[in-house]
């Protein structure tokens, strides 16, 4: 595995912060210590604006090109092993089979799917986060473990040729491999009994004048909108279930509704024929995202916003019908800012309220 090495430049000596000295001047710094370190300063600083000056001394900053760049090229061994168990169960659950039957892609770069999708879902398992991280998979012994591997050029060619259809084809290819997954393992378990459906939206920072749809959104972050629904039980993490990603600047209840039966349709499709509960903030309170909701057999528990209505139907509740909970672990309230445990709900009977 090669190391990041930073040679002294030809004639030059150590390195005392960021200066390096001439090799002559090793005897005259003496061995006050190992960096030329006086009582009150630094004689190395004390010296180096005047060296700069007369070329006598260079600094750190401009000899950042003979650094070499750490790189993983033991071709014994891989940086990512444990991508090998994963890849098995990808195979097992038939992934790259899914790819085959349900993506259809034409034109250059669109060669070989059944390959290229598997590579891309490695290298984001590994951490890669860009098209130049995908290089990860090419370090070392990898290409001893793993065939069919492709450049990141390669990878963002196949990329560059998808449009939304072909996205809602690799949404299919999701949610059937997800259901493999949970037949094969015991990624969902409890899903007969409880599931929990929760959706919300994130922002992705974007960098550049050239991001297509990349906006300013509520978080005041120019960048990406992604909507996430995520499928959960009691007993087990979330998994994600559906995804939309979408302009910086989208409202976060479009394409909310459609996103809502997805994942429900999912969540049925692995196993959760129990109660299931489809959970969200106020940014999804409206009649859309509860209707999804209840054509899908689900229950919901939607954040309301305080609207007049809200408030009505809060204020007739008698003072006997409200019960005092203690949170687990205390909780931000923002309205009185400060840290609360403390609660008290009210089972009350349904109340028709005008949703927007």
């Amino acid at each position: 595995m090669g190391a990041a090495v930073a040679p002294s430049p030809a004639g030059w000596s150590g390195l005392c912060g960021r200066w390096w000295w001439p090799a002559c001047l090793d005897e005259e710094l003496g061995p006050g210590c190992s960096q030329g370190q006086s009582v009150g300063r630094c004689r190395v600083s004390r010296r180096a604006e005047a060296g700069i000056r007369a070329g006598t001394w260079i600094s750190l900053r401009r000899i950042v090109a003979v650094v070499d760049l750490a790189g993983f090229d033991d071709p014994n061994l891989a940086s990512c092993a444990g991508l090998a168990p994963m890849l098995a169960l990808a195979r097992r659950a038939g992934l790259a089979d899914l790819v085959e039957e349900r993506l259809r892609l034409s034109g250059e770069g669109g060669a070989n799917a059944h390959l290229k999708v598997p590579a891309l879902v490695a290298g984001m398992v590994a951490g890669a986060d860009s098209i130049d991280d995908m290089d990860l998979l090419r370090h070392g012994g990898m290409d001893r473990l793993f065939t069919g591997v492709r450049a990141p050029s390669t990878l963002g060619i196949f990329l560059r040729t998808f449009t939304f259809g072909h996205v809602r084809q690799l949404e299919a290819v999701a949610a059937r491999f997800l259901k493999a997954l949970a037949e094969t393992t015991p990624v969902l378990p409890g899903a007969d009994q409880v599931c929990f459906v929760d959706v919300d939206d994130t922002i992705k920072a974007t960098h550049g004048y050239g991001k297509q749809g990349a906006g300013y959104g509520y978080t005041g972050v120019k960048g990406l909108n992604a909507l996430i629904a995520t499928v959960s039980t009691p007993i087990c993490a979330p998994v994600i279930a559906a995804t939309r990603l979408r302009k910086g600047n989208t409202n976060s209840a479009r394409g909310a509704a459609r996103i809502v039966a997805d994942a429900l349709a999912v969540t049925k499709a692995c196993g959760g024929t129990g109660l299931v509960i489809v959970r969200a903030d106020s940014a999804y309170y409206g009649r859309e995202v509860v209707a999804a909701a209840r054509r899908g057999g689900a229950k919901f528990a939607v954040t309301a916003r305080l609207t007049a209505p809200v408030l009505r139907a809060i204020s007739g509740i008698a003072e006997s019908a409200w019960t005092p909970i203690r949170y687990p672990n205390a909780i931000w309230d923002e309205a009185e800012q400060r840290l609360v445990s403390d609660a008290d709900v009210a089972e009350v009977p349904p109340h028709r309220v005008h949703l927007p």
